[in-house]
Parts: structure tokens; sequence; C-alpha cells
């Protein structure tokens, strides 16, 4: 309708043709207007179930709390919390109904109390009540800030506790206020999307299926209020599984053996702790959660015996708990442990940060060398390989009784790997048009490389079909490059190719030769 010269006549035949066509998409019939109200009247007779119901839940919490106060009185008041703000914000939503819809739009209820569904239509009392341009007016901000308000005193109330987490998500998902993003791809404020433009009559039942969603938010609090904590009076989730193994310490091609025991730490502290024979001093060996620490000589290498007992005051008498444990010695260390930080291997060109140490015994008294191999703190170490395709690094430790291990072990040295050619960080078979071919930079990058090393590109050659290739320094099309650019017709096929580049910081390492890179023109 819009191609061509067209006469004024023509020009106004194909403005009213438009101007019928949004007036049809405007016209609501009244059977639909009449189904949004069966589903008002439905949303309202649930809404009543779930009052009832959700009063029902809640006496039986506030009984709760009277025979078990320990248990349930600080959920049942939690429960007297949620009501109050929950029915404060669905009055809100009635009077948002009345007020907005009904009273500015003009309606008069029938004489059974139900509403003229069938003329309600139009959204445009709505629209001037609570939009304002690209905007919300002090009326729209109110109703966002009032959902806001309902959420944020919701949470406030269940908190944090890990245990309330599916509730929670479930909430934030029932009254999200998330942009949403509408049929034809554009993205819409939450109130615009399900209330602008609307007629007055489908506001009105979202408006009660909000109410809806207020009475299921108690319900699920309620619920869960009663159901979880009815739980937790009987279950076992306040006990730990506790592994005991028949000795603390296994050598190598041993099975393990032990078991395993449900159990609670109690935070008692006793009244004695003997062990091994010897009384411990009280005053700074139980932590907070009632343990005992224990310190005394291991022994010779082999598997010893804990022995002692606990002694607590119970019904006024003193309680024997007795302690029964072994553990293993094991020989002091002869091997080293290296390994490098990010690979298993070295590569020549970086500088491989390694750790190197000697079980058991302390950095300052191991003593590690290779070729290319730098010190750099406590256990570490840098390696910059030079030339071969090994190298070697040698440990050695001192032992406390002065006697000395050694250990070696060989990495393998390899080259830092071909770079990949980037145009505006793409790689590969590219298409872009030719204004963005024209201001692209030039790049290198190492695809799945354990290092993240900055690459400069320092120059490359561009050719274009039917032009003369172009050589050009740095990462910028030259004007040359350009001028070829601008030659190149839709569908051409340039390439990028000859790109020569170095590590940021270490130049004298020479790089492999950089893929190229495909440019399809669009335009």
């Amino acid at each position: 309708m819009a191609g061509g010269k067209q006469s004024a006549r023509q020009k106004m035949i194909n403005l009213m043709y438009l101007v019928f066509i949004a007036m049809i998409a405007m016209t609501m019939s009244k059977e639909v207007l009449s189904a949004f109200g069966l589903m008002n009247t439905k949303f309202d007779s649930a809404n009543e179930l779930a009052a009832t119901s959700n009063e029902g839940i809640l006496s039986q919490l506030e009984k709760k709390a009277e025979e078990k106060p320990q248990e349930f009185a600080v959920v049942a008041s939690k429960a007297q919390q949620i009501s109050k703000i929950s029915d404060e914000f669905y009055k809100f939503i009635e009077t948002v109904k009345e007020e907005d819809i009904v009273k500015k739009g003009g309606y008069v209820r029938e004489e059974n109390g139900e509403l003229p569904y069938e003329e309600m239509d139009k959204g445009d009392k709505l629209d001037e009540l609570w939009f304002t341009g690209d905007r919300y007016t002090k009326r729209g901000d109110a109703i966002v800030a009032a959902i806001e308000k309902y959420k944020a005193d919701i949470k406030k109330i269940v908190g944090d506790d890990v245990k309330w987490s599916k509730v929670i998500e479930s909430f934030e998902k029932r009254f999200s206020l998330d942009p949403i993003t509408d049929s034809e791809g554009a993205k819409k404020n939450w109130l615009d999307y399900h209330f602008q433009g609307f007629p007055a009559i489908a506001s009105y039942t979202k408006l009660t299926a909000m109410q809806n969603d207020v009475k299921a938010t108690e319900t699920n609090m309620y619920n869960g209020f009663l159901g979880n904590l009815v739980t937790e009076a009987v279950s076992l989730k306040n006990y730990k599984a506790i592994i005991l193994a028949d000795k603390s310490a296994f050598f190598a091609g041993e099975k393990f053996q032990g078991r395993v025991v449900l159990g609670k730490y109690a935070n008692v502290t006793p009244t004695k702790l003997n062990v091994q024979g010897q009384e411990i001093d009280l005053t700074n060996a139980i932590d907070s959660t009632g343990a005992a620490k224990l310190d005394f000589n291991v022994g010779n290498v082999g598997e010893h015996q804990v022995e002692g007992k606990f002694t607590f005051i119970e019904d006024g008498k003193p309680l024997d708990i007795p302690i029964i444990g072994n553990y293993v010695v094991v020989p002091r260390p002869n091997s080293a442990t290296i390994s490098a930080d990010k690979m298993n291997v070295v590569y020549r060109g970086v500088a491989n940060p390694m750790t190197i140490s000697f079980a058991g015994v302390p950095d300052n008294k191991v003593r590690a060398t290779g070729a290319g191999l730098k010190p750099a703190g406590k256990g570490k170490y840098v390696m910059n390989p030079g030339s071969g395709r090994e190298v070697t690094i040698n440990v050695s430790a001192t032992l406390d009784d002065g006697s000395s291990a050694n250990d070696k072990k060989t990495f393998r040295i390899k080259d830092i790997p071909k770079p990949t050619g980037t145009i505006s960080g793409k790689d590969g078979i590219v298409k872009l048009p030719k204004r963005n071919l024209e201001i692209g930079t030039v790049g290198a990058k190492l695809d799945d490389f354990v290092f993240d090393l900055p690459i400069n590109v320092t120059s490359f050659k561009i050719k274009v079909p039917g032009q003369p290739t172009v050589l050009v320094s740095g990462t910028k099309m030259n004007s040359q490059a350009k001028s070829a650019i601008k030659r190149a017709k839709k569908g051409d096929v340039v390439t990028i190719f000859g790109i020569t580049a170095k590590i940021q910081g270490n130049s004298s390492y020479r790089l492999k030769g950089v893929s190229p890179i495909a440019v399809e023109v669009t335009n």
C-alpha cells in the first residue's frame, strides 16, 4: 500500500483501510467480555474458599503455639505477621479495582452486585490514570511500589533460611515485576505489558487473580510453618552421619574398614577429661561446640590406641563415658610432590607457575633446581624453559633428623600453539557489512590455551576480490585497505592473512603463523 507513487485519493483510501483494521482489532466481542467476567467470578469464589482455609490453618498454628511454645511460638507469630501484611495488600488491590476501574470508569453494578461485564470493553480511563507517555503517573508508580513493598515485607519475615528457598523462589515468580518481551519482540515494563490498552474487565480480572496469588502465598507459608516444624519435631535431620574408621590412617593397598552411625554433637562441657592416663586441663581444651582438643606425642611408627574417658554430671551424679580410638603413625616422607599448577607440561615463551614441596618438610628446607627454574615465594617457582624437548627438576629436602631426601621429575616442553586471527573479535568465516570491515580491528587469540596471554598484532595483509593485495601495519585498516574494501561487492569474500603477532611483554618469542580470516561482505 505504501510503495510507488499514489494519488491523493488512493492515499486517503489506504488510510481509511488502516483505520478500519485498527477499529476491528480494538473491538472485543460481548462473548469475550462475558468470559472475563465469568473468570473473575471464579477467582472471587476461589479467594473466599482460600480465606476460610487459611483461617483454619492459622488457628491450628496458634493452638500448636499454646501446646508447644518452644516449637511453634515463633512461627505462629510469623504467620500472624504474614496474615496482617497479606490482608492489607489484598484490601489495597480491592480498592484499586473499585476506585481505579469501576468508579473512574463510570460503571454501575447490577442489582445482584455483578458488574456490567459486556460494557467494560474500554481501558482508556485506567490508561489515563496509570500511564503518561513512556512513564507511569504517580498512581502507576504507587501501584508498583505497593507490590514491591508487599514482596519485601513477606521476604523479611521469612528471612534467609535455606529451607524456605523454594517457597521464596515460587513467591518471586508469582509476583515478578521484571520487564516482559511481547509477541513482537519488544521489551515492556510489567505494568505496561499487563494493563495498558486492555479492556477494563480484563484489568479487573487480572487484579482479582493477583488477590488469588496473595491467598495462595498465605497457604504456602502457613503449611510450611505447620508441616515443616511438625516433621522437625520427630525427624532425624538434626542428626549427622558420622564415619568411625577402625583406624585413622591406612596404607596404600589396604581396604578401608569402619562404621557409619547416626549421632548428635552435644554442646555440653564435661567436668573431667582423661586421655592416655593423663587428666587434661579443661580451661582451654573445650571449644564452642563442646569438643575436646587432644595434644600428645604420637609415638613410634605403627598402630596405637587412644583411651580415656569423659566425666559429666547427670542427675547429680558423675557419669563416665569411655573414649576408645586408634591411630597409625606412618614413616617420614622420602619423595617430593612436584606439580605444574596449570598443566601437565611446561610451555616455551611463558612463565610457567609451579608448586614444589616435600610432604612433611617445611618449604625453607626444600631446594629445587632446573634449567630456567626460579623461586617465586614459599613453595612457589616459575619455569621459563629454553631450547630442547624436556626439562628435569631436581628436589632435595633436609629432614628433621638432619638426613636428606632427593627426588626428581621430568617435564615435556611445548611451544605455544598457533594463534587464531580475529576481526572485531570474530574468527573463521565472518559475515560483515563493508563499513564494519573498514573500521574493524584485526587481532589474534589462543583458543583453549591454559594461559591468558595478551597478543599484539603488528601487521597483516588484506585481499579483496579483483583488487591488489594490501599490506597494513598495526591492527586497523589503512586508507589503501579501506579503498579496496569500498570496491567489494555483496557476497565477495575478503581474506585477511599473513597476520604477524607478538606476545605482549615477550617480543623475543616468535609465535607460529596466525590463521587467516575470511569475511563475506553482506552489503
